[in-house]
């Protein structure tokens, strides 16, 4: 099972860019590439955040692929 995100789809249809993100979010642009990517998964509080961020549901924002 893999953990994928729409993270870089909601930030660009908002066009806010990584490093305005990740400064609002207090993290590095590193962090938010490296999610976009699906090369790291966000903690738990960091995953919330995310969607306080964007104001959307977990599943607007995470979904599950079955491999």
């Amino acid at each position: 099972m893999k953990v994928n995100n729409k993270v870089r789809e909601m930030r660009q249809s908002r066009h806010i860019t990584q490093v305005k993100m990740a400064e609002d979010l207090g993290i590095t642009r590193q962090t938010i590439n490296a999610i976009e990517k699906g090369k790291y998964n966000p903690s738990l509080e960091l995953a919330f955040r995310l969607l306080a961020y964007f104001d959307v549901p977990f599943e607007q924002l995470f979904y599950v692929e079955e491999e």
